[in-house]
């Protein structure tokens, strides 16, 4: 009883800094009822998102979606303005539903499909930029709006020019529903298993996987389930999975590593020891330790992932739960990485060289010294960056 009254005082003391966005009724009004008018020149960007949700449809239709779950996919197209004030590795997201193109991320229309017609645009999306596709899975305490926002500000810092898919499960965006979105997460795998067959389906000659947070629970999920039916890598089209701040007991993720076999391509897992999303995220689940906060990087390499330790850099986050958008080094250098696309392997050269610009790139953006551990399934490699 007594942990239990001390976990809900640490939630609800943190509630602030933890919430996605500020309140108010129009906070999450993503599609204005009636848009502002401007030049190509107030913006830095348009990118068109396309969207597989288990959201149910908002009650407030400006919203689109909200946080309850649907028995079926919701397949929409967003197109989003990123403002010409934009500055990378930020969220300039509207406040109280004041949308403003000049200096806000805009979303200026929305087109809805059905399953047919949905992978038939996505099928002519992934043509015309070259068979590359770029799949994204939220974390929790995420609205709908904010979870489009994110991917727009993903794919725009990271100078991403293939297609870009948002995976929007049922987080219900507030603080005290952990154990709803967890469960929604659970909910959403078939369906992110059959989003990613949809994308391959598609012509997709590329699949990369970004996932966040308890975006990570799901995503393991739908590739355990994928390597269940023998399909480990969606027939060599699976590109880099990127696991960025994991949710996930660690004893769980080691049991789905097992089942998944090791990847032909290690996934890459970036976690940070000061990650306080997840520190709290472990009270709550017993003291069990989140892979995203993990202290044994080299238990984690041997079931075939790289291991990228953020501890020392800096983040945008206070709670330093994103530090793979909110960093502009660390975006930049994964936009680069998307761009490259590099096959790589445990044993090919190129990951030494891969972790060579990592540590360089960091380095040349800080001014203090920052130690950078890289941990792979064949070497740990130690790197002081930065300074003078």
């Amino acid at each position: 009883m007594a942990r239990s009254v001390l976990v809900w005082m640490i939630v609800c003391a943190l509630s602030f800094s933890l919430s996605a966005c500020a309140g108010g009724k129009n906070a999450h009004v993503l599609v204005s009822a009636t848009p502002t008018s401007f030049a190509d020149s107030r913006v830095a960007g348009r990118h068109s998102i396309f969207i597989a949700t288990t959201r149910a449809a908002a009650r407030n239709k400006a919203e689109v979606y909200g946080g309850n779950r649907s028995e079926e996919l919701g397949l929409v197209r967003v197109d989003v303005t990123v403002p010409l004030t934009h500055v990378k590795g930020a969220l300039e997201r509207p406040k109280r539903g004041k949308i403003d193109p000049a200096k806000t991320f805009a979303a200026t229309s929305i087109t809805a499909y059905d399953p047919s017609s949905f992978e038939q645009a996505l099928r002519a999306d992934i043509a015309r930029r070259g068979g590359r596709a770029l799949v994204f899975i939220h974390g929790f305490n995420t609205r709908f709006d904010d979870s489009v926002y994110r991917m727009t500000q993903l794919v725009h810092d990271a100078g991403y020019s293939g297609t870009p898919i948002l995976f929007s499960w049922a987080s219900a965006g507030r603080i005290t529903d952990y154990v709803y979105d967890n469960n929604s997460a659970t909910a959403a795998r078939d369906r992110l298993e059959m989003t990613l067959r949809m994308v391959e389906r598609a012509g997709a000659k590329r699949i990369d996987i970004i996932a966040h947070s308890m975006g990570n629970w799901v995503t393991m999920e739908a590739l355990r389930q994928l390597a269940i039916t023998g399909d480990h890598d969606l027939h060599g089209k699976l590109g880099d999975v990127l696991l960025a701040s994991p949710d996930i007991d660690v004893d769980v993720f080691k049991s789905q590593m097992k089942r998944y076999g090791t990847p032909k391509r290690p996934f890459v897992v970036m976690l940070s020891g000061d990650d306080r999303a997840l520190q709290i995220s472990s009270i709550i689940a017993g003291n069990r330790p989140r892979v995203g906060d993990y202290s044994n990087a080299q238990e984690l390499a041997a079931l075939g992932v790289i291991v990228i330790n953020l501890s020392n850099v800096k983040s945008g986050d206070r709670l330093n739960h994103s530090k793979f958008t909110d960093n502009p080094v660390i975006v930049g250098l994964l936009g680069d990485s998307l761009r490259r696309g590099d096959q790589l392997s445990v044993d090919n050269a190129q990951l030494t060289d891969r972790v060579s610009q990592l540590t360089t790139g960091i380095g040349g953006a800080v001014t203090s010294a920052v130690d950078i551990i890289i941990t792979t399934p064949l070497r740990v490699v130690t790197v002081v960056v930065g300074g003078e």
